[in-house]
């Protein structure tokens, strides 16, 4: 179903390289990497979906500006965290070197700026400009506090909210725009988007301290190794004996090493993954709810069943 609209979106995204610099072509080329999970291009596609299905140039467009602003936040956040790689193979920071992938990821963020101008509605330049400054705030945001070892709750939704569930909102949103919907149902879509996008963080940090590495895919614990507090790490913390409670501050902290394998044991004799997992629920649950009036409209329907996926993934953990 979405293969077709993929497709044309790959090819978008190719022939943007021609766009930059002669001298920077190769290092756009190597970071627009087709292996990705695109899953905001879907959400753009489906909430601007039409009875026929077909491919909309204009959805395409935006599909390939969101992408491109999600590329270079993937170029930056990778030079924050030092990673080596990134889907099997280097990372732009290790292909070339560090200053010429901030660089990079500079030039991917205003390139996306620029396709945004191309629309005949300023609301999209507007929308995505606001969005990029949300996304790099929560990025920050993350950053100052890594190895904070008394992040609150509150804290943490907020910055899962600015880093990830913004882009996912914005697709949504501009997807229904760019379709005609009326306003009642492109604000429904936002909403829709937000709590899908903080679901998918809380499942993505759940899946870094529960479930098998070999279908994961990573190493489990990293987030506790370097200080990183999410959902079921702040859980575990505020309910744990007071002196291993600040044993685990400490080890957030940097202070002591981090011996994972107890870390990740405690957080199953707690019974923390149940509750992780009923909080993504409710999130899916609260954006099901904000169009589940708009039953006539086959955008709903599709954006429900990609809100299904992701249930599935979180239920089969």
């Amino acid at each position: 179903m979405l293969q077709p609209h993929l497709e044309a979106l790959d090819a978008c995204l190719e022939q943007q390289v021609e766009k930059f610099e002669p001298e920077i072509r190769e290092h756009v080329s190597y970071s627009i990497d087709t292996g990705g999970k695109r899953i905001r291009p879907s959400l753009i596609f489906f909430s601007g979906w039409n009875s026929e299905g077909s491919v909309d140039k204009n959805l395409v467009q935006l599909a390939a500006v969101v992408e491109t602003v999600h590329l270079a936040t993937l170029v930056h956040d990778d030079i924050m965290d030092e990673a080596d790689i990134r889907r099997n193979r280097a990372t732009v920071a290790k292909k070339y070197n560090n200053a010429t992938a901030v660089l990079l990821g500079d030039a991917l963020f205003s390139h996306a700026v620029y396709l945004a101008t191309q629309f005949p509605t300023n609301e999209v330049c507007r929308e995505i400009a606001v969005s990029m400054r949300q996304v790099c705030t929560g990025e920050i945001l993350q950053t100052m506090q890594r190895g904070d070892p008394d992040l609150d709750m509150e804290t943490y939704f907020r910055v899962i909210d600015l880093k990830t569930a913004e882009l996912f909102r914005v697709s949504c949103h501009l997807g229904a725009m760019l379709a005609g919907f009326d306003r009642s149902y492109i604000e429904a879509a936002a909403a829709f988007g937000r709590h899908l996008g903080i679901a998918y963080q809380i499942y993505d940090d759940m899946t870094d301290l529960f479930g098998s590495q070999e279908k994961i895919g990573k190493t489990l614990g990293t987030d506790i190794a370097t200080g990183k507090p999410t959902m079921p790490i702040i859980l575990m913390r505020d309910r744990l004996p007071e002196s291993e409670a600040q044993e685990l501050r400490e080890t957030l902290a940097g202070k002591i090493e981090a011996d994972v394998p107890r870390w990740l044991e405690k957080l199953k004799e707690m019974g923390i993954f149940e509750e992780v997992r009923q909080a993504i629920f409710e999130e899916i649950r609260k954006g099901r709810e904000a169009i589940e009036h708009f039953e006539d409209n086959p955008s709903s329907l599709h954006l429900r069943t990609i809100s299904q996926l992701l249930w599935n993934q979180v239920a089969a953990l």
